[in-house]
């Protein structure tokens, strides 16, 4: 007669398997730091010190609502602004629909406020000569390099190509002045040799007549790329593009930015390359028109340079006159790329901003008090899971090395997780952050308590400690999920609705919540289960935290089954 194979009991599961699982996970990590050689997570300016700026910004007018794309544009040219700073792991990020924060490591506030607080300044100059900063000083008067051409929706153009003007009379160049290579030399700005009077003309009239003297050469040919630069709109400039890769002396502003309306990057119906139109506003249209009508001509240049924050965007020359107001650059002979056009046309577009930022408020942490904070909160972290630990020796006894265990890989896989994500993503642990990371870590005693209380019912009720360990996990699992499901759930509804450093603390109290869920699950059920297969504390030995009562119980029900007597033969009688 075949006989069926009994199912498997709740008391024949494998918890090796969630073990070996566990184990693995946390060996890959550490595999992945010591393959990326990264130790430590990424810290924010609370605890590594620098200064965080947070701007308001509004439109020009005064009223209305901000822009999305406005905002992100001044987003983007802030993070210009800031990396050329030359520090690491800065950030700016936009938050609350019409705010910019901005943080940077290791800056003095005053020198981030006169960065950041300012609006973005952009303008058309005349260049008058370019060179290439690491090719040899060309004669004055030379013939230019291929350079770039603006048109009426047409010409050739190439963004950002250095290019000499041609000679053209009352245009050559005096060569720079002999030197004494010891002396230092502090370049000045002399009156031109070919003013202006005085009040007559317009502004722009001004600057198309002016011309660069000796002095201005001087300064030019001992400028070097990184220099300082002043952006004043009546008086001359020397700067460089934003590769660094050419330099340009450039007269006075002869077009504003806020006077170009919009500009946008598209291939022409008929055409195969990527260009740039922009358009300009009344005055715009009028100013443009008389500067590329005298650009055409070659007087006193035919190139004029479009100047965001003091560097050169873009340097196309004027092929005629463009009277409409509407201009077309294209990338010349190397063309433009999509990413080059667009970001061109976003230049010319946002460049002067539609927005007015003001400071609404600055916050400064030196590296000596980050440290101090950070160590700080270690300690205070510490000494809470160190008063936890003794709590659970005296109340567990011996069973108490679980809940120490579960806290020891709580927080390991914390410290894993926060390195790679720093290392990966970019995200940085602030002070609120390792807040959120020990109240998170300090979970896994709750989940501890919860299964074990679900144990002590079942044995009350007359269940084996082996036994009792795995129905009361069936009811203790359900009441760990909800509970960590309501600490996740507030942990993400924090996280949307805050801003700055509170939301580093929503965010890793939710991960050490699902670290917590992971812990009880993958460690603390199937070294429970293991622990009831042996004698000491499956029949609650003393000093196991089992026993009878520490239970409730005056006597742990036996897990020895009793034998049966063999039933006695039934008589004739009986039947």
């Amino acid at each position: 007669m075949a006989t069926k194979t009994p199912r498997p009991s709740a008391t024949h599961v494998h918890p090796w398997r969630p073990l070996l699982i566990l184990f693995l996970v946390i060996a890959a990590m550490f595999a992945v730091m010591a393959a990326t050689r990264t130790w430590v997570p990424k810290l924010g300016l609370d605890l590594r010190g620098g200064t965080t700026i947070t701007l308001t910004a509004s439109n020009t007018t005064g009223t209305g609502q901000v822009d999305a794309e406005s905002l992100e544009q001044a987003r983007t040219i802030l993070q210009q602004r800031v990396d050329s700073l030359g520090v690491g792991e800065s950030e700016v990020r936009t938050t609350n629909n019409n705010q910019i924060t901005v943080s940077v490591p290791n800056v003095s506030e005053d020198r981030l406020v006169e960065m950041v607080g300012q609006t973005a300044l952009l303008n058309f100059r005349v260049v008058y000569y370019a060179e290439p900063v690491t090719a040899p000083v060309p004669e004055p008067g030379a013939e230019p390099a291929p350079g770039a051409e603006v048109t009426p929706q047409g010409g050739a153009s190439a963004e950002g190509q250095p290019a000499t003007p041609p000679a053209t009379e009352g245009n050559n160049l005096p060569t720079a002045p002999a030197t004494d290579p010891g002396a230092a030399a502090t370049p000045t700005l002399e009156p031109s040799p070919y003013p202006t009077e005085a009040g007559q003309g317009t502004p722009q009239q001004q600057a198309l007549s002016w011309q660069p003297n000796e002095q201005d050469v001087a300064n030019f040919f001992a400028y070097q790329c990184g220099d300082p630069v002043t952006d004043v709109a009546d008086q001359p400039l020397m700067t460089c593009d934003r590769e660094g890769t050419a330099k340009y002396l450039l007269g006075p502003t002869v077009v504003s930015g806020n006077q170009v309306n919009t500009a946008s990057a598209g291939i022409p119906q008929g055409q195969l390359q990527w260009v740039v139109t922009m358009d300009f506003n009344a005055e715009g249209a009028q100013l443009f028109a008389d500067a590329t009508a005298q650009l055409a001509q070659g007087t006193p240049s035919t190139q004029f340079a479009i100047v965001l924050d003091g560097l050169v965007v873009s340097a196309p020359q004027v092929n005629e006159p463009i009277p409409n107001g509407r201009a077309q650059i294209d990338g010349g002979a190397t063309g433009f790329t999509q990413e080059s056009a667009q970001s061109l046309a976003s230049v010319l577009k946002y460049g002067a901003l539609p927005l007015s930022l003001s400071v609404d408020s600055v916050d400064t942490v030196s590296p000596v008090l980050g440290g101090e904070q950070l160590r700080g909160a270690l300690i205070a972290g510490l000494l809470g899971m160190i008063l936890v630990a003794v709590f659970a020796i005296a109340v567990y006894r011996a069973l108490s090395w679980v809940i120490i265990a579960m806290f020891l890989l709580a927080a390991t896989m914390t410290y894993e997780l926060l390195v790679l994500l720093g290392s990966g993503l970019g995200v940085a642990t602030n002070l609120p952050g390792v807040a959120g990371a020990i109240v998170g870590i300090g979970m896994v005693a709750d989940s501890f308590i919860i299964y074990f209380e679900r144990i002590k019912d079942e044995v009350r009720e007359g269940r084996t400690l082996r036994s009792a360990a795995e129905s009361g996990w069936a009811k203790a699992r359900n009441t760990i999920l909800i509970s960590d499901a309501v600490q996740l759930l507030s942990a993400v509804v924090l996280f949307i609705l805050s801003i700055g450093a509170v939301r580093g603390f929503a965010f890793i109290l939710g991960l050490s919540t699902i670290l917590d869920v992971v812990v009880t699950f993958m460690f603390a059920k199937p070294m429970m289960t293991l622990l009831m297969r042996t004698r000491f504390f499956g029949e609650g030995r003393r000093g196991s935290g089992l026993e009878a009562a520490l239970i409730g119980v005056e006597q742990l029900p036996s897990s020895r089954r009793r034998r049966r007597r063999p039933a006695a033969p039934i008589t004739p009688e009986e039947a």
